[in-house]
């Protein structure tokens, strides 16, 4: 039996990049999945045939948010998981960083897992619970220089990850933070001579790929991660598990 066969998942941020891949990863592994995006999801869904159904899906806007989970529950009949995989950075020193810039990040990073988890949360609850998946960083463990806002919103969803699992886990939904180090996206720009050594100081030498981190978040939403909750998921080559570039 495929991990996901029987589940509905909606994805936030699947237009291209991390969210593109969970979805086709999702599908393979037998989901059917509600793809939302500021970006045109149409294509990504047209790909995956009828396991898919695309939508815009501002995050910052509660009335996409109830479309898009009132979208799952009537064309597939129920929703049981959420990867809240949107997100955006603006990089700057802290004392170049614009309060304008700021809050952008803190709202479609931040509030846009707020409110996919209180908005969701129900529909996973009429299904008889399910998973929640929260895309942090590892920005949100630890200081990410000339990021301040997008760290500052990482480390919030990796609290708020701790608390909805606290007080979610009673009607059966698991929640949980992913923490990707660097993935080769669009929104990490890499250059092919980046791309080959930028990251050859990591334990594993090498950038992520988005599929690695996709079957990540498929196991956490799978029922394979079934006592798993309220964790902070690591995928990042090594880069959190102790002091780098020492060769003793």
């Amino acid at each position: 039996m495929k991990r996901l066969e029987g589940k509905v998942a909606l994805i936030t941020g699947a237009a291209r990049g991390q969210g593109a891949a969970a979805a086709r990863c999702f599908v393979a592994e037998g989901a059917r999945v509600v793809l939302g995006d500021v970006l045109d999801c149409a294509p990504v869904a047209r790909e995956l045939g009828d396991a898919a159904v695309a939508l815009t899906l501002d995050v910052t806007r509660e009335e996409h948010w109830l479309a898009a989970v009132a979208l799952a529950e009537s064309r597939f009949g129920a929703l049981h998981v959420l990867l809240n995989n949107a997100g955006i950075v603006r990089v700057a020193p802290l004392l170049e960083t614009s309060l304008e810039d700021y809050r952008a990040v803190v709202e479609v990073n931040q509030t846009g897992c707020f409110l996919g988890m209180r908005i969701a949360a129900p529909a996973l609850i009429r299904a008889g619970g399910g998973a929640i998946v929260n895309v942090s960083s590892t920005g949100g463990l630890e200081g990410v220089p000339h990021s301040i806002a997008y760290s500052a919103s990482k480390h919030a969803i990796t609290g708020m990850t701790k608390t909805a699992a606290i007080e979610l886990g009673r009607y059966g939904i698991r929640v949980n933070s992913l923490h990707p180090g660097g993935v080769d996206t669009a929104m990490l720009g890499l250059s092919d001579e980046q791309r080959a050594n930028a990251f050859a100081f990591l334990p594993l030498g090498r950038v992520a790929g988005v599929e690695e981190i996709a079957r990540v978040a498929a196991f956490l939403a799978s029922d394979d991660a079934s006592y798993m909750t309220g964790s902070a998921v690591l995928a990042d080559g090594g880069s959190m598990a102790g002091p780098l570039g020492w060769n003793i």
